[in-house]
């Protein structure tokens, strides 16, 4: 271990002293120097700690430790908002007999929640000794210390005793710490000295922890959060770590442990339906956590938007602090490319959003859906080391299509979906994907593909269908057309066409699109329905009439 040089002190390679057992183990690089602890012979200087009274300087709230910080951090979440209140007045998006939903109106939720606007600012136990009362000193306590061992472990011991101040050339030093912090200073003196603790509670880990990182003990900041790593991970604890102070959740010491508390909060909630009070008292840290993950469990981006929008109404009264906090940390994690461009419309009219702002996310989303597949998936490689993974699909449970729309002479649209070979091997031996809605002549429509049981052949086969909503009971004709593309030419073949009269809830397709088994069909080698593992198919509709059933 390098040693700092301090007037009057060297220490070399060669030159480590102490009695036989200096070392905690064989394989160990740091030294026990817990012999030398608070013993005149083996000190240089004296240490004064002057104690504040409690409640000596209740002009810095903050002020303590961890645990008291934790507890007003929660008092102001539960003020802030009321979730049963929120969760009923809110309208609820049912998705009921496996279809999109596919009800333009969007969820309204009331503005004038009552909320705590500052909740998610930090607010850190203030360690700075500039604002104590001297007056305020309750007891003091005087430890006999060894400079080159503070030293070497802590740069603000190091600069104390070797940057010319006052206590440098002193044989003495004073420092001011609050009561509720002695205890957490006395565990870090012993760290410095011996390389571990005696704490192992989480709120007595995190109060060292806060005072490793005042006094700049990285080693200690280490320690303390890999114990905290090994302890049971709960969704109060994992909120903790993320709202901890900045100087500290920077750190990287820290990161293996705030990247612990995102992963905790991602799997708990990777169906965001399964605890929805929960979720929606989730601190802003905790909600960028669950949204940051590719595996959450949703229907579509469109669904993650509005659950965004209504978690900052509920949070955020102020129109203005929620501009600023969707705009400033929220929207980046929302994939606006894969929202639908019935909800991008309505996102640059969305008040809650600086107009802006709106409009360069808008158009970066429906840039996005212009390119190319192999382009959008070279986007996205290239994007995918980042923090907030915008272009990353998720695992949506209603697959994103790309859908060109045309009014004359007659109502008409193509649509685009792709799916991964592994996607389509999941679906056996029943299974269904379905895709997000599109809508045609004022109706909504959706895709469905599936893996089922060939009538004639009673062989698994792969089918594709076309579904209209439950929506009136009016007949809507469509001519229809089912394509693919496939290898040498990689061009769009014909599979399946008719026509049909829909009403509303009727579905209509054909069983085996391929004509081949469902073991021809997911076949590795030789497969010509797959191109570079993604199966491409289209579907083109057009509005044949309208009549009554």
């Amino acid at each position: 271990m390098d040693l700092p040089e301090l007037p009057g002190f060297k220490f070399g390679a060669g030159d480590m002293f102490g009695p036989p057992g200096l070392y905690l183990d064989s394989s160990s690089s740091e030294p026990d120097f817990g012999f030398a602890f608070n013993d005149r012979n083996f000190s240089d200087r004296l240490l004064r700690i002057e104690i504040m009274a409690p409640g000596s300087n209740p002009g810095a709230e903050g002020f303590g430790s961890i645990s008291d910080w934790a507890r007003r951090r929660k008092r102001r979440r539960e003020e802030s908002v009321n979730v049963s209140d929120v969760l009923a007045g809110a309208e609820e998006q049912v998705l009921t007999n496996e279809k999109p939903d596919m009800d333009e109106g969007e969820a309204m939720i009331q503005e004038a929640f009552a909320g705590d606007d500052e909740d998610d600012v930090t607010n850190a136990p203030n360690w700075g000794f500039e604002s104590f009362d001297y007056s305020g000193v309750e007891r003091v306590r005087e430890l006999h210390i060894s400079s080159p061992i503070l030293a070497a472990k802590s740069p603000f011991f190091y600069k104390l005793f070797s940057n010319g101040m006052l206590e440098s050339g002193q044989r003495h030093a004073t420092l001011l710490i609050n009561a509720s912090e002695e205890a957490a200073f006395m565990e870090l003196l012993n760290f410095i000295y011996t390389n571990t603790v005696s704490v192992t509670t989480a709120p007595a880990l995190l109060d060292l922890l806060m005072a490793a990182d005042k006094f700049e003990v990285a080693s200690c900041m280490r320690y303390c959060s890999r114990l905290l790593r090994d302890q049971p991970m709960t969704t109060e604890s994992a909120l903790l770590y993320l709202d901890l102070p900045s100087t500290v959740i920077v750190a990287a010491s820290v990161q293996p442990l705030t990247d612990s508390a995102k992963k905790f909060l991602a799997a708990r909630h990777k169906d965001i339906t399964k605890f929805p009070e929960e979720f929606m008292s989730l601190t802003l840290a905790g909600i960028e956590a669950v949204l940051s993950s590719d595996d959450l469990e949703v229907a579509s981006e469109d669904a993650v938007y509005d659950l965004v929008l209504k978690w900052a109404r509920a949070r955020y009264s102020s129109l203005e602090v929620r501009r600023e906090i969707l705009g400033s940390r929220l929207a980046r994690s929302i994939r606006f490319p894969f929202m639908t461009c019935r909800k991008l419309r309505k996102v640059l009219t969305c008040s809650d959003f600086d107009h802006e702002l709106a409009s360069k996310l808008a158009l970066e989303a429906l840039f996005f859906k212009t390119e190319a597949p192999h382009k959008q998936r070279s986007l996205a490689a290239e994007e995918s080391a980042s923090e907030h993974r915008r272009l990353v699909e998720r695992a949506y449970k209603y697959r994103p299509v790309k859908v060109l729309e045309f009014e004359h002479p007659m109502p008409h649209c193509v649509v685009y979906l792709d799916l991964k070979r592994e996607e389509c091997i999941g679906l056996f031996p029943s299974g269904r994907i379905f895709s997000q809605a599109f809508h045609l002549g004022g109706q909504g429509f959706f895709l469905s593909a599936h893996c089922n049981l060939d009538q004639q052949s009673s062989d698994h086969c792969f089918g594709l269908f076309l579904g209209m909503q439950e929506k009136g009971s009016m007949g809507f004709g469509v001519d229809y057309e089912f394509s693919a593309r496939s290898s040498p030419s990689e061009e769009f073949k014909s599979k399946y066409k008719g026509n049909y009269t829909f009403t509303g809830g009727k579905a209509i397709g054909y069983r085996n699109l391929f004509g081949i088994p469902w073991t021809s069909f997911v076949e590795e080698e030789d497969n010509v329905n797959f191109i570079n593992g993604i199966l491409h198919l289209k579907a083109e509709l057009t509005v044949r009439r309208s009549t009554d059933p």
